[in-house]
């Protein structure tokens, strides 16, 4: 790790998250939902400061239109990382195409770490918790697709979350599943009063299970920054 300027202490890694509503960070009065990237730090010692840069509704695209990659930019450093996680947003009729603007969009996440000597990483994307027979449905098209094929032009590091999130999902069914996302009764949070059903995002207990199959894909891949994970998990 490198010195923090004006100071004898090495800086800290910094993790930089890229993503949308599935990786970040919710205030006190929308739990108890939360994104994976919200839990991440439970498995990672304090040597990594964990930046979570993800927005509600954002795609690569609209990410980088506001400004916020740019941003990143500006405070990413030599030895940090980048984690892209985009595709739910990137599907509705705004966003981007899978193999052409998609991947053009990423690629700018990718050029914009390099170029600042930070490791960027590709993350496929979690599954919604749609079941039909016992199955989860692919609800993601080409996109997971194009996110593989980039990595591999690229020589990116690659977390394949859809894949782990299919395992987890049908693991537990179509009714044990609910209780990694945001399913709540009538009057059982105060701040879902009338109660939700929700197959998107996640409960607290599922982004912290989601986080764990990230971290377990780090060690997996033998990513450098595996080296920083709290054991056990």
């Amino acid at each position: 790790m490198s010195e923090t300027p004006g100071s004898n202490e090495p800086r800290r890694i910094h993790l930089f998250l890229a993503g949308d509503s599935t990786v970040a960070d919710y205030p006190p009065d929308k739990a108890p939902m939360a994104g994976w990237g919200q839990m991440l730090p439970f498995y990672l010692t304090d040597d990594v400061v964990v930046e979570n840069h993800a927005a509600n509704g954002r795609s690569s695209k609209s990410f980088v239109q506001e400004g916020r990659l740019e941003r990143i930019r500006e405070q990413i450093q030599e030895g940090d990382y980048l984690f892209v996680q985009f595709a739910h947003n990137d599907e509705k009729p705004h966003g981007t195409g899978p193999f052409t603007t998609f991947q053009e969009y990423l690629k700018q996440y990718i050029d914009g770490a390099r170029h600042r000597g930070a490791t960027p990483v590709l993350v496929t994307p979690v599954h919604r918790r749609l079941f039909e027979d016992g199955k989860l449905k692919m609800s993601h098209g080409e996109y997971p697709a194009a996110i593989v094929q980039l990595a591999e032009r690229e020589e990116v590091p690659l977390i394949d979350l859809m894949a782990r999130t299919q395992s987890l999902y049908e693991s537990l069914g179509e009714e044990g599943s609910k209780r990694l996302f945001v399913w709540l009764r009538p009057g059982e949070h105060p701040n879902y009063p009338e109660g939700v059903q929700d197959n998107t995002h996640f409960h607290e207990c599922g982004a912290k299970e989601v986080a764990r199959l990230v971290v377990e894909e780090m060690l997996r891949i033998g990513l450098p920054l595996a080296e920083y994970v709290r054991f056990p998990l």
